[in-house]
């Protein structure tokens, strides 16, 4: 079992800063990927960027490459989704996941633990 804890959204103006961080409990956390999904009201939700459990190779949605980087901390039971760049259109519930030794980094369906979201809105 795995519990995720998501802080540090907020508000921001455009072109502005964040950084969200995910608490993980649990003593395996180095064995599970590590997802970043968003949704706002009426879509989808939509993956962001993802880290894996062997490695430390990092996936991107195209939306959001270059301006966003995804980190973890093995031995704090954190990842970390720094956040550059800020658009509007970036603003959502930003979801942090976690799924054991899963490669199926950028679907939903790889991950089988999710937190309870932290709000992000980036105004123009």
């Amino acid at each position: 079992q795995v519990q995720l804890v998501e802080s540090g959204g907020g508000l921001v103006q455009a072109g502005g800063s964040l950084r969200l961080s995910c608490a993980a409990s649990g003593r395996t956390f180095s064995n599970y990927a590590m997802g970043w999904f968003r949704q706002t009201p009426g879509k989808e939700r939509e993956f962001v960027a993802a880290i894996s459990w062997i490695g430390g190779s990092t996936y991107y949605a195209d939306s959001v490459k270059g301006r966003f980087t995804i980190s973890r901390d093995n031995a704090k039971n954190a990842v970390y989704l720094q956040m550059n760049s800020l658009k509007p259109e970036d603003t959502a519930v930003y979801y942090c996941a976690a799924g054991l030794f899963s490669t199926a980094y950028t679907v939903g369906a790889g991950y089988g633990y999710w937190g309870q979201g932290t709000q992000v809105i980036v105004s123009s």
